[in-house]
C-alpha cells in the first residue's frame, strides 16, 4: 500500500509503517468501542431499560451515552496532546478503553448485585460507557494528528487514511465477535449473560496498544513546539533520512517560533471549516446505520442471525471501500473524493426515504443501504480524518482539532439519540434528513474546502492569511477546483 515514489529518498518506509500500524490500534478501538454496542444493544434495553419499565429515550441515551465521553474526551483532547503530549496522551485513552471494556461487562462490580437490573446500576453500566468514549474521543483527535505529524507529505493521505481503515476494521471484528457470541443461542441467554461477553472482549485489544504505546516515539512537531529540538530531530532523521530531516526541522521551528498560537490567530475560517467538516460527517447519518445496524435489517424482515450476518456483510463492503479512499487519496485528491462521495449518500440516503415511505421492504433496501456506506468509507469517512490532522497550523493544532473533535462527537450524540424518536415519527422523513444533510455536505466541500494533497503540514499554513486583527482567509482558498 506504501510505495516508493517521488520525494522518498532516506525515507525509512519500514519504520513509519510500524508507528502507524500501532498508532492505528487506537482507530481499531475507536471502532471496536462504537460498535459493540450493535450487538449489545437489544439485550441492554432487555436487561436495564425494559426491565424497569423505562421509555424509548431512556434507552436512546444509554445506548448513546458513550458519545457524552467521546465530547468530552474531544474536547480535552487539546489540553491532553499540547501538555501531556501525543505518546501519553494515547496512552492514557488505552487505559480508560481497558477499564471501560471491564466495567461495561460487568458494572454490578463492588455495588450491586447480578441479575437484578436497577437505577443504580444502569447508572453505573452509563459512567462505564462514559469512561470508554472518554478514551475514544481522545483517541479520535490524537491518533489521526500523531500520525499526520510523523508522516512525510507524499504519504501523509494514505497513512491517516489507514487510522480510518482500523475504525472500520474494529467494527468488522466486532461485527463477527458479536456475531460469533450471538449464534446459536437463545435470547434469554443473551439478555442474561452474551452482551457481556462483547463487551469484555475489548479488553484484549486495549491491552495490546497500551503497551505497544511504549515502543513508540513522540511527535516531532510536538517534541519541537517544547523546545526538545534534539529530539524532534533524531525522528525526523529516522523517519526522512538525514537531509530532508534538516530542511523539514527548518519549516517546523519557523512556524512554532513565529507565531502566537492563539486559536483564532490564522483567522476564524480554518476553524469554521474543521467545525463543519466534522459535523456534516454526522448529520449525514452514518453512526445510525453502524449503532443500529441488526435492529434496521430486522425491522426490514430478518430473524435474528440473519440480521447479524447482514451487518458482517455490510463491514467488509466498509472496508473493501475504505481501502479504494487509501488507494486514491493522495493521487486523486481529498476534494473530489468528498464530493463524489455526497452524490453517493444522498442518492442512498434518497431511496431508503422513498422506499420506506412506500413501506417496500426487501433487498432492495440493503442495497441502498450498501450504496450510502460505501460511498461514505470512500469518502467523508477516511478523507474529514486526514484534513482535520493537517488542515491546521503546527502552533494550533492541539487545540483546533480538539475544536473540532468535540463538535463532532456532539453532532453525533444528537444524531444518535435522536434515532429512534425520528423512526417513531416517521422513517421516511429520517431518511431523507439524512439526504438533505449529504446534498449540503456536497456544496460546503465544493465551496469552502481547499485542496491538501502534496503539501507539507508547513507549506498548508500558507492557505490562510496569519492576521490576529483582522483574521480572513486568502482568496485562492475558497476557489472551488474539482481537477483530479
Amino acid at each position: 500500500m506504501i510505495k516508493n515514489e517521488k520525494v522518498t529518498t532516506g525515507q525509512n518506509l519500514p519504520y513509519i509503517a510500524g508507528i502507524t500500524l500501532i498508532a492505528t490500534l487506537g482507530g481499531l478501538l475507536f471502532g471496536y468501542d462504537t460498535a459493540v454496542i450493535s450487538g449489545a444493544e437489544k439485550s441492554v434495553q432487555a436487561y436495564l431499560i425494559t426491565g424497569q419499565g423505562l421509555s424509548t429515550w431512556v434507552h436512546g441515551v444509554t445506548i448513546s451515552s458513550a458519545l457524552i465521553g467521546c465530547i468530552l474526551g474531544g474536547a480535552v483532547s487539546g489540553l491532553f496532546s499540547s501538555r501531556l503530549g501525543r505518546k501519553k496522551t494515547l496512552i492514557i485513552a488505552a487505559v480508560l478503553f481497558l477499564l471501560s471494556a471491564l466495567g461495561s461487562g460487568y458494572p454490578e462490580f463492588l455495588f450491586f448485585e447480578e441479575g437484578k437490573p436497577t437505577m443504580g446500576l444502569l447508572y453505573m453500566f452509563n459512567f462505564y460507557r462514559i469512561i470508554g468514549g472518554i478514551g475514544v474521543g481522545l483517541a479520535s483527535a490524537v491518533c489521526p494528528v500523531y500520525i499526520g505529524e510523523i508522516a512525510p507529505a507524499n504519504l501523509r493521505g494514505r497513512l491517516v487514511s489507514l487510522n480510518q481503515f482500523a475504525i472500520i476494521f474494529g467494527m468488522l471484528i466486532v461485527y463477527f465477535v458479536n456475531w460469533g457470541i450471538a449464534n446459536g443461542q437463545n435470547i434469554e441467554w443473551l439478555n442474561e449473560t452474551g452482551w457481556r461477553y462483547m463487551f469484555l472482549s475489548e479488553a484484549i485489544p486495549a491491552a495490546l496498544f497500551g503497551v505497544l504505546l511504549f515502543f513508540v516515539p513522540e511527535s516531532p512537531r510536538y517534541l519541537s513546539m517544547v523546545n526538545r529540538d534534539e529530539e524532534a530531530l533524531q525522528i525526523l532523521t529516522k523517519v526522512n533520512g538525514s537531509v530532508n530531516a534538516r530542511t523539514i526541522f527548518a519549516e517546523i521551528k519557523q512556524t512554532v517560533e513565529h507565531h502566537s498560537g492563539k486559536l483564532y490567530s490564522y483567522g476564524k475560517t480554518v476553524i469554521i471549516i474543521g467545525i463543519l467538516l466534522s459535523v456534516f460527517q454526522q448529520f449525514v447519518g452514518i453512526n445510525v446505520a453502524l449503532y443500529y445496524a441488526p435492529r434496521i435489517f430486522e425491522s426490514m424482515g430478518a430473524g435474528k442471525d440473519a440480521s447479524m450476518l447482514q451487518t458482517v456483510v455490510m463491514g467488509v463492503v466498509n472496508v473493501l471501500f475504505t481501502v479504494l479512499a487509501i488507494m486514491t487519496v493522495d493521487r486523486w485528491g481529498r476534494k473530489p473524493l468528498l464530493m463524489v462521495g455526497s452524490v453517493g449518500m444522498a442518492i442512498g440516503m434518497f431511496a431508503i426515504s422513498g422506499l420506506a415511505y412506500y413501506e417496500v421492504i426487501g433487498i432492495s433496501t440493503l442495497v441502498f443501504i450498501i450504496i450510502y456506506t460505501a460511498s461514505f468509507m470512500m469518502s467523508w469517512g477516511p478523507i474529514c480524518w486526514v484534513l482535520i490532522s493537517e488542515i491546521f497550523p503546527n502552533k494550533i493544532r492541539g487545540k483546533a482539532v480538539a475544536v473540532a473533535v468535540a463538535a463532532q462527537w456532539a453532532a453525533n450524540y444528537f444524531i444518535s439519540a435522536t434515532y429512534p424518536s425520528m423512526m417513531e415519527f416517521s422513517g421516511a422523513f429520517t431518511y431523507g434528513f439524512y439526504g438533505v444533510m449529504s446534498v449540503l455536505s456536497l456544496l460546503f466541500v465544493w465551496k469552502m474546502i481547499p485542496e491538501t494533497k502534496g503539501k507539507s503540514l508547513e507549506e498548508l499554513e500558507s492557505l490562510w492569511q496569519n492576521s490576529p486583527d483582522v483574521p480572513t482567509v486568502k482568496s485562492n482558498v475558497l476557489t472551488p477546483t474539482t481537477t483530479i
